[in-house]
């Protein structure tokens, strides 16, 4: 009797085992995207203390992310519906037509927008089809661009689009209507090594480099661009400059791979033993000591020129524009060096990223870049959020009627710093102010802007280990 009963209440067991297996409720697949989001931020995010409580779980992903937020002191985490899409954005891959603009009110009189070309991309439609730095667009697909649709009209650049410009003529002192351009979209790689030049002032020479954006390579090629920008420094060491000039003006961030590259080309006599940043993580990572004192270091470059950079200075080209990985080398030379600034105040932003994606749920093509520490200098110095002012004050659009060429040696901005390299005093003429309302650009839009990323292996590796932990 007693084994009939034992074997009674084994199947009860079974049967009622059964019984909860199938009213277990299944996870809906935006469910399961948001528990993932959950669970990274719950480990990895710098302002874990201040998270928020999230909205549904059942809400769109991109809803569920946001509502986590620390805001408006996190101005950067990001989500991104496609993971691939993101790191491609991230080395510069995109559709577009390839011309990048600044936006200013036409005057404070009327509602309408003018565009000016900054910069146009090479091997890019903007470039066959003749626009220019300097070219001033009116008009998107024939539509007068106004304070209540610029916005929309801006998206047009995404596909193909007409756009009515105008150029600088330098006899007449005024703008010029030109044909109307039909630019098409194509998937354009840039090289964020824009210019590089040497010029003569004083009979020394002045080194210049201007650099779009932090990226060491692409996927095909991951080293190509670093690569680049150390033969740019060997040449720079072998002719001997004496004065070096970083231009980020246009610089948004990017890899911290490539910005500890960057400063390792420029830091005197460092090795790879000299701290070029320090990172702070949040309570929980702290905890760990995988994450107490974290340091990252210069690497030895044969290419360094510090040495030979008189008064043991560098000069660097900034704008409203200028952030993250261009605010990590400012900071990163300062122990080291006499960082000299010309142009406007940067953005300032001292925290960083890790891009982040769902490596268990092939359903989830969802990218996160949630900020996951902050980083300081040598010294300790991070406070930098109000951005790091200049020594000679410019701006672009509001001190010239006009974008000259980049690298023209009249260009404002270069010829602020030439100026001040050969002891000449900037005409107060040059910085007069124009009446002119900036009203952004369209580096603000893009994936990169702001950002500090960093894909350092272990760094990734040890906070997969902490979350399986």
């Amino acid at each position: 009797m007693k084994k009939i009963h034992l074997l009674v209440m084994l199947v009860a067991l079974m049967v009622l085992n059964a019984c909860q297996e199938k009213v277990e409720p299944e996870i809906s697949p935006t469910a399961a995207i948001n528990n993932w989001i959950q669970d990274v931020m719950d480990q990895v995010y710098f302002w874990l203390d201040d998270m928020r409580r999230p909205v549904s779980v059942e809400s769109d992903p991109e809803n569920y992310f946001e509502s986590l937020l620390f805001r408006p002191t996190d101005k950067f985490s990001a989500i991104y519906p496609d993971y691939q899409e993101l790191i491609n954005s991230l080395q510069g891959v995109s559709l577009e037509s390839g011309y990048e603009i600044l936006l200013a009110r036409e005057s404070q009189t009327n509602n309408n927008v003018i565009a000016f070309i900054s910069y146009v991309k090479k091997g890019s439609p903007a470039e066959a089809a003749g626009l220019k730095r300097g070219d001033r667009i009116e008009r998107i697909n024939g539509e007068r661009m106004t304070l209540d649709n610029y916005q929309n009209l801006l998206r047009k650049r995404s596909e193909n689009h007409s756009v009515t410009a105008f150029r600088f003529d330098p006899e007449t002192n005024t703008y010029k209507p030109l044909p109307e351009f039909s630019l098409g979209v194509m998937e354009i790689a840039e090289d964020p090594n824009f210019l590089d030049s040497i010029y003569m002032v004083n009979n020394e020479k002045v080194g210049y480099v201007i650099y779009h954006f932090f990226a060491p390579g692409t996927t095909q090629n991951p080293t190509v661009y670093n690569d680049k920008m150390d033969e740019i420094f060997g040449r720079f060491k072998a002719e001997g400059i004496n004065h070096l000039i970083l231009d980020f003006r246009y610089n948004g961030g990017g890899f911290v791979s490539s910005a500890i590259n960057l400063g390792s080309l420029i830091a005197p006599n460092v090795t790879g033993q000299d701290v070029f940043s320090k990172r702070v993580f949040n309570t929980f990572l702290s905890g760990f000591e995988d994450f107490q004192n974290v340091e990252t270091k210069f690497v030895a470059k044969s290419e360094n020129l510090g040495p030979i950079l008189k008064g043991n200075r560098v000069y660097v080209i900034t704008s409203g524009r200028t952030a993250s990985a261009s605010e990590l080398i400012i900071n990163g030379l300062k122990p080291y060096m006499d960082v000299f600034l010309v142009g406007d105040i940067t953005v300032g932003k001292n925290v960083g990223s890790i891009p982040l994606e769902d490596e268990d749920n092939p359903n989830n093509k969802y990218g996160i870049l949630p900020i996951v520490f902050k980083d300081a200098n040598k010294n300790g110095e991070s406070e930098f959020s109000n951005g790091f002012f200049p020594n000679i004050q410019g701006r672009e659009l509001i001190n010239q009627n006009r974008l000259l060429p980049l690298g023209d040696i009249e260009e404002l901005l270069l010829k602020l710093t030439l100026d001040h390299i050969s002891g000449i005093s900037t005409p107060e003429a040059r910085l007069k102010t124009w009446d002119r309302e900036i009203i952004g650009s369209s580096f603000e839009s893009k994936i990169r802007f702001g950002q500090l990323i960093e894909t350092e292996p272990n760094l990734k590796n040890q906070l997969m280990n902490i979350r399986k932990y």
